[in-house]
């Protein structure tokens, strides 16, 4: 994990020098636009891979926070992923992505599309919250007047279920430190 977070995929930023030598003694008989593209297609593969480590199902679904990049301004937006699993947070149809878990532990997303960038934060309901508190939060929202603790009160991070997946560790939120006291 980088100081700030730990990056689960991304095609943004591709860098074609740090494939090079590996692509050109596998694939000594493709140009290198060959090779490029190439590149691109094994880092598609691996969006796949990713899919398959975070097959993860939690007790409740997934809320999609975005703060979308529209040709008219930003707008703040909600979606839910029903299935409750992970792994199904990635997926974006926008022609560049990076999802990560930041210094906070919540799963994100930056995806670049041609009137600009969404940000995602994904989060997921909290055992025990009334479906009255979920409707409250969309309701704040779609209005683009929710705040971090409204989120936080009935929503949990995502990054302590993916961290137990690849094995990094993510700071303890204050309210787990607090319990223990």
């Amino acid at each position: 994990m980088s100081e700030d977070r730990h990056i689960i995929w991304s095609n943004f930023y591709l860098d074609y020098d740090d494939w090079k030598d590996d692509l050109e003694a596998d694939y000594p008989d493709l140009s290198e636009q060959e090779r490029i593209a190439l590149m691109y297609e094994i880092n598609g593969d691996y969006l796949g891979d990713e899919r398959m480590n975070l097959n993860v199902q939690l007790s409740a679904p997934i809320l999609v926070i975005g703060d979308l990049g529209l040709w008219h301004g930003r707008r703040m937006g909600y979606k839910e992923i029903a299935s409750g699993k992970i792994s199904d947070c990635l997926y974006a149809d926008t022609d560049y992505a990076t999802w990560y878990v930041d210094r906070l532990g919540d799963l994100r997303c930056d995806a670049i599309h041609h009137d600009g960038t969404n940000h995602y934060l994904y989060r997921t309901y909290k055992p025990g919250v009334r479906q009255s508190q979920i409707d409250h939060l969309k309701e704040k929202l779609y209005f683009g007047t929710a705040t971090r603790a409204d989120i936080t009160r009935i929503t949990r991070r995502l990054g302590d279920d993916i961290a137990k997946v690849y094995g990094f560790s993510i700071p303890r939120q204050r309210q787990e430190q607090a319990a223990e006291r």
